[in-house]
């Protein structure tokens, strides 16, 4: 993976075999990027790489993270559902994200447009975490009983689930309980065995 952010900028994150090439999303997006990556810089964040891709701390607290989407450049606040967004900027990163929000943007217009109101975001995260506000999260959806039965049926099954990080768990959990027909629940629990043995969340 790269690790550091004039590398992302220049070739991609290195997670895929797209990096350094020109299908890689991030020329796709390279002046929205540049733009946002300007604007947390002008807040006094330090500057890192991590996970591939640029990342802005506090005190050695990760605080933003900018970058390429298929479908956008992304500004995302680790934290972001504990600030203040009455304008709806900003949305949760993920279907069962609990904590992360993002915004999006495919035009550098856009985010000059709401440069301000980015700078407003960025300090009070930094706040949020001066202050060591924590995210309340919901507690995980019950077990349903169609995946209990195959837990006793396939012991290594429960074994595969229980390694799983518990935000993969929890996106299994609600994809699994979502269906009012027992059959159907089972049939979602039965197709998603490779991907729970293979060690994946829902969406890859």
């Amino acid at each position: 993976m790269t690790t550091d952010v004039a590398t992302y900028l220049s070739e991609g994150c290195g997670r895929c075999s797209l990096g350094g090439t020109p299908e890689c999303k991030v020329h796709t997006w390279q002046q929205e990027l540049t733009e946002l990556r300007r604007i947390v810089l002008e807040c006094g964040l330090d500057e890192e790489c991590k996970w591939g891709v640029p990342c802005y701390t506090f005190q050695g607290k990760n605080i933003i993270m900018v970058s390429a989407l298929k479908d956008g450049a992304i500004i995302s606040f680790f934290k972001g559902s504990l600030l203040q967004d009455e304008p709806g900027l900003l949305s949760f990163a993920g279907e069962n994200s609990q904590v992360a929000k993002i915004a999006r943007f495919t035009r550098a217009e856009e985010i000059l447009k709401v440069e301000e109101l980015l700078k407003t975001y960025i300090f009070e995260a930094v706040e949020v975490e001066k202050a060591g506000l924590k995210v309340q999260k919901s507690t995980a959806p019950e077990l349903p009983k169609e995946l209990l039965r195959k837990f006793g049926e396939m012991p290594a099954f429960r074994e595969a689930f229980e390694a799983l990080t518990p935000g993969r768990q929890r996106g299994y959990l609600l994809h699994f309980s979502q269906p009012k027909q027992s059959a159907t629940r089972t049939t979602r629990i039965e197709k998603c065995l490779p991907k729970i043995f293979a060690g994946k969340g829902m969406q890859e």
